[in-house]
C-alpha cells in the first residue's frame, strides 16, 4: 500500500514538474489536457484520485508517455559496471542496460589495427550511427570515402551508406550510440564478432 501510495505522489510530482519546466500554469496545461484547472489543481495537490481517462491526455499534452509518467521509482543500481567484450581487434563496453532509454545502446569501443579492412567490412544496416573519438585517431570508412576522425572529434551518418570504422596508426577508443538496428549489426553478428 506505501509503494502504491509514494508511486501516486510520485506522479503527482512529476506532473507538477514539467507543467512547471515548460513554464505553464495550471490553466495553460489544464486547457491542453482538455481538462478544468480545478480537477488539475486537485490532480496536482493529491485532493483528487488520479485516473487513467485523465492521465492519458496530461501525458499527452506534456509531451511524455503514459509509460514515463507512471515507471516505477525503484530502479535497480544506477551504477553500470561494462564488461568488456573482446573480439580479434576490438573491444566492447556496453553502457547502458538492454531496455535503454529511447531504444539506443551507447558502447564504449578499442579498436586496435589487429582489426584489418576490407571491401568486405563495410557493412550497410537502416538507420543513423553517431560517435566521439576519446583518444586515437578514427579511419571512418563511408562508401568511396575515408574520413579521419580525431580525438575531440564526433562523425554522425546514415548507415545505409556502406560503412566500417577501423583506427588509424594505432589504438582508437570511441563513445557510440547506435539504435536498435545498429546495435544487431555492430554487437550481436551471430559468431562473426563486431564489425565496427
Amino acid at each position: 500500500m506505501t509503494q502504491e501510495v509514494d508511486l501516486d505522489g510520485l506522479i503527482r510530482q512529476r506532473i507538477r514538474s514539467l507543467r512547471h519546466a515548460r513554464g505553464w500554469s495550471l490553466d495553460a496545461l489544464a486547457a491542453r489536457a482538455h481538462l478544468s484547472p480545478s480537477s488539475l489543481s486537485r490532480i496536482e495537490t493529491g485532493h483528487r484520485r488520479i485516473s487513467l481517462d485523465q492521465l492519458v491526455p496530461i501525458a499527452r499534452a506534456l509531451d511524455t508517455t503514459l509509460d514515463q509518467l507512471v515507471e516505477s521509482p525503484h530502479d535497480e543500481d544506477v551504477v553500470i559496471r561494462p564488461q568488456p567484450s573482446h573480439t580479434p581487434g576490438t573491444t566492447v563496453w556496453l553502457l547502458s542496460r538492454e531496455a535503454s532509454v529511447h531504444g539506443v545502446t551507447v558502447a564504449k569501443m578499442r579498436i586496435t589495427p589487429a582489426l584489418p579492412f576490407t571491401p568486405e567490412s563495410l557493412k550497410v544496416h537502416p538507420g543513423h550511427e553517431w560517435f566521439t573519438v576519446l583518444s586515437g585517431t578514427a579511419r571512418l570508412h563511408l562508401g568511396d570515402r575515408t574520413v579521419l576522425v580525431q580525438a575531440g572529434d564526433a562523425a554522425e551518418f546514415s548507415t545505409m551508406t556502406p560503412h566500417a570504422i577501423r583506427a588509424h596508426e594505432g589504438p582508437v577508443e570511441l563513445l557510440t550510440v547506435l539504435d536498435h538496428n545498429g546495435e544487431r549489426a555492430h554487437l550481436h553478428t551471430g559468431g562473426e564478432g563486431t564489425h565496427p
